[in-house]
């Protein structure tokens, strides 16, 4: 019996959150519902959220209203934020659940899995997006696409279900042959790309046009690859040259989420970044200093935000 998915649900209304939300109730409203605590559903029923212009009032569910469990969940939050977000949508996962977190890092699947004991778990990402939020705003000039599949090969009737329904909402989507290895191409790039554009306030533009930031991105970015290696994952230089023709694609004033959350005066997601190469070098007994240089300054910029 095929598996029908009619309504998710996604928790998160940041940039990517935010700009998925909106495709997906472009057509039709009853598409989506928007996982929020009480606090901020009052403020967004207030308020809306505006993107690309529009306002959007989505519709807008606390987890003390769950009723039945949901069809599909999309995690669109930070890594700091998840296991506040995996305890609100406990009474929405149910056993046919299917649960994707498009959180950066490589971590996120197996955290969920040992939190929850039911659902249907799809490893997901995204990319190529170049949303920037600025309170209640959010802004974008590509949408990018969400990477999902199935690493285990035995969640087919899931993978379909939300392929026809990414189909039907107009999320632009991709299905690799390896999910995995698509992953670790994110972390990859989340290495050298969002990590150097934090530390040097540098937008998309400046990796246009300085060759060093492009230098220093790559020298990040390499010491993935030999880890990769040690973790069955095949990924070449050729692997970190390929996001160069992505990021020349974006609007030069954009910016990475990490670059936002440094402005914001928001917590990073080094510890899912520099720390996680970190701890796979000791791991495999392989060295990361330009890691291990990046933590540290990232730490010193986040425990010297202006007190608010």
């Amino acid at each position: 019996m095929s598996k029908q998915i009619n309504t998710a649900h996604i928790i998160g209304l940041g940039a990517i959150g935010g700009t998925y939300a909106s495709i997906m109730t472009k057509h039709n409203k009853a598409s989506l519902k928007v996982i929020v605590d009480a606090r901020r559903k009052a403020l967004l029923t207030e308020k809306g959220l505006t993107v690309n212009g529009t306002r959007h009032d989505f519709d807008y569910i606390c987890p003390e209203e769950a009723d039945k469990a949901a069809e599909l969940v999309l995690i669109a939050v930070k890594a700091h934020q998840l296991d506040e977000a995996i305890a609100a949508i406990k009474p929405f996962a149910g056993r046919d659940t299917v649960i994707m977190s498009l959180l950066n890092g490589i971590s996120s699947e197996e955290t969920i899995a040992h939190s929850l004991d039911t659902g249907k778990i799809l490893h997901a990402f995204c990319v190529g997006i170049d949303a920037l939020k600025e309170g209640q705003s959010i802004r974008y000039s590509t949408s990018g696409k969400i990477v999902f599949g199935d690493k285990e090969h035995n969640k087919a009737a899931e993978l379909e279900a939300v392929r026809s329904f990414f189909d039907k909402t107009g999320l632009p989507y991709q299905i690799p042959n390896d999910i995995m290895r698509e992953m670790w191409w994110k972390f990859l790039m989340n290495i050298g790309f969002n990590q150097t554009s934090a530390i040097l306030r540098a937008p998309y533009g400046v990796y246009k046009n300085v060759k060093e930031i492009r230098e220093l991105m790559f020298d990040a970015a390499s010491e993935v690859l030999p880890l990769a290696k040690k973790e069955g994952i095949n990924l070449t230089e050729s692997d970190i040259r390929a996001y160069f023709d992505i990021i020349d694609k974006f609007l030069p004033e954009g910016k990475t989420s990490m670059l936002q959350d440094v402005e914001a005066g928001r917590k990073t997601e080094v510890e899912s970044f520099a720390m996680a190469v970190m701890e796979l070098g000791k791991k495999h007994h392989i060295p990361t200093p330009v890691n291990a240089v990046l933590y540290k300054m990232i730490r010193v910029i986040e425990q010297n935000y202006p007190k608010s």
